[in-house]
């Protein structure tokens, strides 16, 4: 008989010893601090249990089934530390400009060198805060104890309580009940490096009756190693408050980069979120609108763009837990290379919630044969009188359209921008800040040039 040869395949088997984060309850900042009030300590150590307990997320796990994170070199991420900072890349002068135009109310930048803060005098007269995570819990802890853990809790996941546990500086901002803070504020976080592991919290409270827009960048060149990034982010718009919240995710495309976001909205308060997310090498994130009170309105805009292997997942959630509130979320991306997006969205209404409006829309342009997108919209409705309505679209360049700016003189490639450039129009058109939108026209531009 003719022998027969047998393959056997197996998968790649990824080191144990690079699954395991070296992290320490000894490197929880501020326990053996008398000014650090109590409730942050024990906000800390709980996270840091809940990290010790949760398993790391797997394709098993539902959120987690379309974003393999096995390769994770866990095990090689370290802290910065202050002698890091000469050999890192300095923050470059373009992140310290306001895309939003005109002149900023003030500015937090931390960098791996500390934080450096500034504010207008006559905002702070008027009570306004911006400072990091440690100074409000010296300072201010009677306003931080309102809202930190109170929206995201650390147990929600693995990352969500790494970083609750191990973030010393984050970013704490907040605006008194009727202040109307017409100058911007921006907090930029710039993670250089590689083998460094980044996190972040930053918590929002804007009181009743006030308004603000903020601007909040994470960010890092593209390095030739891994690096890390996990963060959190609370945010508390009162009643009757305005918040406008602009979110770049502009990591380099070495990063591994995780996050919990969830904004809590009060009686007739209005929410209006830009999020672009143009870097990482991968990105988890959860998105929550929390429409908590009568008459609470939120409107979210979000923007990728992914080339080569980068696999952006993005999962959000709406969820209408009083009548009469209103949401409506779009987002656009378009993917180029071997890259990969994720979106799961769901639109909750609570027993209840009558007169709920939800709107949810993903679309995607796949402009390579070898790119994906996944596209799941989701709906629970557990009111009888609501308009909730979902759509999803995965497509290409339309070749007609193409030969057709061809016939008019445009060459291929232009043509091929220019078709991109109209794809995101509907959501250039919801952001009014022409800043915002030339960081993402630039995005294109260099995506559809590598």
């Amino acid at each position: 008989m003719a022998s027969r040869t047998v393959v056997t395949r197996t998968r790649r088997q990824v080191s144990e010893v690079a699954r395991e984060f070296q992290f320490t309850r000894a490197m929880i900042s501020g326990l053996d601090d008398p000014n650090i009030p109590d409730f942050v300590k024990n906000y800390r150590l709980a996270a840091w249990d809940a990290f010790e307990q949760l398993p790391m997320p797997t394709t098993t796990d539902e959120p987690w089934r379309r974003t393999d994170i096995r390769g994770l070199q866990a095990g090689s991420f370290r802290l910065p530390q202050p002698e890091d900072a000469g050999k890192l890349a300095p923050v470059p002068d373009h992140l310290l400009q306001s895309v939003i135009g005109g002149e900023l109310g003030g500015q937090l930048v931390e960098s791996p060198t500390g934080v450096e803060i500034e504010l207008n005098p006559d905002l702070a007269r008027r009570g306004v805060i911006l400072t990091d995570l440690n100074t409000a819990a010296r300072e201010h802890p009677q306003l931080l104890e309102k809202i930190l853990g109170k929206i995201v809790k650390a147990n929600e996941g693995k990352f969500a309580a790494l970083a609750g546990a191990l973030t010393s500086r984050g970013v704490f901002i907040y605006v008194p009940r009727g202040v109307q803070v017409e100058q911007p504020l921006h907090s930029l976080l710039w993670g250089p490096g590689t083998g460094l592991a980044y996190f972040s919290h930053l918590l929002i409270y804007v009181d009743e009756g006030a308004s603000l827009t903020h601007v909040h960048e994470a960010a890092s060149p593209t390095e030739d190693a891994q690096s890390m990034h996990a963060g959190i982010v609370e945010i508390h718009v009162a009643a009757g408050a305005n918040l406008r919240f602009v979110e770049l995710q502009s990591w380099g495309e070495h990063v591994w980069n995780f996050s919990h976001e969830r904004v809590r909205v009060e009686r007739d308060g209005n929410l209006d979120w830009i999020f672009g997310a143009m870097g990482s090498r991968l990105t988890k994130n959860f998105s929550d609108l929390d429409l908590a009170g009568e008459g609470a309105s939120g409107r979210v805009s979000g923007f990728y763009f992914a080339d080569g292997v980068q696999h952006l997942d993005h999962d959000t959630q709406q969820n209408h837990l009083a009548p009469h509130t209103t949401s409506d979320l779009l987002y656009k991306g378009a993917l180029t290379e071997r890259s990969r997006s994720v979106w799961q969205g769901m639109i909750y209404v609570a027993p209840g919630a009558q007169k709920t409006d939800g709107y949810q829309a993903n679309r995607n342009l796949v402009l390579s044969s070898t790119a994906r997108a996944d596209s799941i919209p989701g709906l629970e409705i557990l009111a009888d009188d609501v308009r909730c309505t979902h759509g999803a679209t995965v497509g290409k360049i339309d070749p007609t359209e193409v030969f057709y700016l061809q016939s008019r003189g445009i060459p291929v490639k232009e043509a091929e921008r220019l078709i991109v450039e109209g794809f995101f129009d509907p959501i250039m058109q919801r952001i009014p800040f022409e800043g915002v939108r030339s960081r993402f026209q630039k995005a294109i531009l260099d995506k559809m040039g590598s």
